[in-house]
């Protein structure tokens, strides 16, 4: 989601005569897209935000401009704490970016879902993201995403239709679809019914989404998945707990056995289908029994991955007043242990792959070696691969790959001669 506001405030930018830089100290304007899901992400903007502080002693006309969730949430406060940043710009607020450019605040929250709506300068030219829907309704205790992004707001199917076959026009193959709880999106239609028709847009090829509410994960869209070709055969379905009782605590809406039974049926359904997760370690209250019941969890579904995190407490939140709060050291321990038994189910997941042939979608080079290229399967799998001398990849070429190798985090693949 913040990437792809990213995108929409560097198309703001742009249609005011800036032109991007990767050299801060060339800059006229810095501006910082905020996050604060977690502790972690605050302390590193703010971090950075100190650094630049002293690039503006230096240099008196730069803008500093503070945008995102940080600025949603602390909104004038922050500006008092923080004299020498100019521009403090809500999650909401994008729209407002140009009239704020020689200073301003904006951190109004808006109904109307239109005004969130902009072009975006894309940083990918394959692959798109696509907002259907903004802000949240469930309120889970630990999360502050509600009191930053506002309430649930979903884009008309028409609006996102077009947006989409103006991207596949352009060459786009694949689009994700955006939402704080994407399969909760209730317009003039339903989430499958949505899918369904963005099924049928020329040029598009694969279509992904993120992230969804267990809640909201019914038998029509594990169908729904099963029957479009082009929906890729992954989800990320957060569990964030084994334990009924942290789930609770979480304000889930649902137990583990029943997250567990829609896992099933989607592997019953999808038989190809990658399930990945979150997990938060040491939420307030958790024992050692309900960390352990996160444990058998993990061994019994075997996410093909999962993002992890110890508990941070959020402001706002109900969990930040709750009582049982852990030591750090315990969070630390248990997570360790999380991502240990996650590690050895992904390399074994992974190694089953070995052999097994793939269309992958090239992405570009290989980060670790340039001379290799890279790209997914419609899993979500990430595959490196040797091009041939008949054969240069491009980004955007689907091509057949062997599987030779399975690591924990990539695949090792050849190409599959025509």
């Amino acid at each position: 989601m913040n990437v792809h506001d990213s995108e929409k405030i560097a198309a703001k930018l742009i249609e005011q005569g800036y032109n991007l830089t990767d050299d801060i100290n060339f800059a006229d304007l810095i501006l910082f897209n905020t996050c604060s899901i977690r502790q972690k992400a605050e302390q590193k903007f703010y971090s950075e935000l100190g650094k630049v502080k002293l690039i503006k002693r230096k240099k008196p006309q730069l803008k500093i401009a503070v945008a995102g969730c940080i600025a949603q949430q602390e909104g004038r406060a922050f500006k008092k704490k923080r004299p020498f940043v100019d521009i403090i710009l809500g999650t909401q607020n994008i729209d407002q970016l140009d009239t704020l450019l020689n200073g301003g605040i904006a951190i109004d929250q808006k109904d109307d879902v239109n005004a969130l709506e902009l072009t975006a300068e894309r940083q990918d030219k394959v692959k798109a993201f696509v907002n259907i829907m903004f802000g949240c309704n469930n309120y889970c205790s630990y999360c502050v995403v509600p009191y930053t992004r506002g309430r649930e707001r979903s884009r008309s199917s028409q609006s996102i239709l077009n947006e989409i076959q103006e991207l596949g026009t352009a060459g786009y193959k694949e689009i994700t679809l955006l939402g704080q709880n994407v399969n909760s999106y209730k317009s003039d239609c339903s989430f499958p019914k949505l899918l369904s028709l963005i099924h049928q847009i020329e040029g598009i090829e694969r279509i992904r989404f993120v992230t969804s509410h267990p809640k909201d994960l019914d038998d029509d869209l594990i169908d729904t998945m099963s029957q479009l070709q082009k929906v890729c055969n992954h989800i990320h379905l957060p569990l964030q707990s084994g334990s009924n009782a942290i789930i609770k605590a979480m304000n889930r809406i649902y137990t583990y056995e029943q997250f567990k039974e829609k896992t099933i049926k989607l592997r019953k359904t999808i038989p190809e289908i990658a399930i990945t997760s979150d997990i938060i370690a040491g939420f307030p209250g958790e024992t050692d029994s309900d960390h352990n019941q996160t444990i058998t969890a993990l061994k019994e579904i075997q996410f093909d991955g999962i993002y992890a995190f110890k508990y941070s407490k959020r402001p706002k939140t109900k969990a930040a007043t709750m009582d049982g709060h852990i030591d750090e050291e315990i969070k630390v321990n248990r997570l360790k242990e999380i991502l240990e038994v996650q590690e050895l189910t992904t390399g074994n997941i992974n190694k089953k792959l070995e052999g097994n042939i793939f269309n992958v979608m090239v992405e570009g080079r290989s980060e670790t070696n340039k001379n290799r290229w890279c790209g997914r399967t419609t899993s979500n799998k990430i595959v490196n691969f040797d091009p041939l001398p008949s054969l240069i990849p491009f980004a955007g070429m689907f091509i057949d790959i062997k599987i030779i190798q399975g690591f924990r985090h990539s695949l090792d693949g050849e190409i599959v001669k025509p």
